[in-house]
């Protein structure tokens, strides 16, 4: 993927992850365009980020899918960088929740419904570019599983799963599929649970990492780790479990 010249949709682009990959694609010369649930957040990141577009939408929705690609496609027809960053994680024991399973549906619906949505929607747009990429923002928690967010483990886990078979169906057309692997980061994902447990700031800007992606991304890289995911991918099953029993003691 060349970092530049790029017309580029990020979802849940406003805060976090999503806003330092506009911040920097913005700056290297890329038009960025960015969706949200909340407008007043879009609103801040458009003033923080002249030049940035924005549009309201609920990935977790889709019609308002559909409607967000229409409207891209059809007011920026050389969009040709996908990046499926949105997602939502809940600490979450399936001994004691009572919760409607609606609650539990809408993570679903974000993290793992959404990305595999949108990219069916946008590949055939997408393999008309010259150069195209789909990139899909998957977590650690998706090789190392922690049993307190199951749910989102599960999907950032489906979710690699998905980015791997899709690679491999678009390998010979011109869009490239690129995953990025995020350790913990701030920014305001779980930010409550987090809070409780004392666990606020997690060492990692969301800057630093995507100074880190950029830089994989330069040299051809795929699958891009940092700090404790650079190995995600290559961890055998039992480094995966030793892993595991240390993140979920008894």
């Amino acid at each position: 993927m060349q970092l530049t010249g790029n017309t580029i949709l990020i979802t849940g682009g406003a805060t976090g992850i999503g806003y330092a990959l506009a911040e920097k694609f913005l700056a290297a010369g890329n038009t960025v365009i960015t969706c949200g649930r909340r407008e007043s957040r879009l609103q801040e990141a458009a003033a923080k980020l002249p030049g940035l577009v924005t549009r309201v939408c609920d990935v977790g929705d889709a019609q308002q899918r559909e409607e967000l690609f229409h409207w891209v496609t059809e007011q920026y027809p050389t969009v040709n960088v996908l990046i499926n960053n949105a997602g939502i994680q809940r600490d979450i024991d399936f001994l004691t929740t009572d919760e409607d399973w609606s609650v539990t549906a809408s993570e679903i619906r974000i993290n793992l419904d959404a990305p595999i949505h949108l990219s069916k929607l946008f590949i055939p747009v997408l393999m008309k570019q010259p150069q195209a990429t789909i990139i899909q923002v998957s977590s650690g928690l998706g090789f190392t599983l922690t049993s307190r967010a199951p749910v989102y483990s599960t999907t950032k886990a489906a979710l690699h799963s998905f980015s791997v078979v899709l690679r491999h169906q678009l390998r010979n057309t011109s869009v490239e599929v690129i995953e990025l692997i995020p350790p913990a980061v701030d920014s305001e994902l779980n930010m409550e649970s987090r809070m409780k447990r004392g666990f606020v700031s997690t060492g990692t800007t969301s800057e630093e990492f995507v100074e880190a992606m950029l830089a994989g991304i330069g040299e051809g890289q795929l699958e891009i780790g940092y700090k404790s995911t650079v190995n995600a991918v290559n961890l055998t099953p039992n480094e995966r479990s030793a892993i595991f029993a240390r993140m979920n003691p008894q």
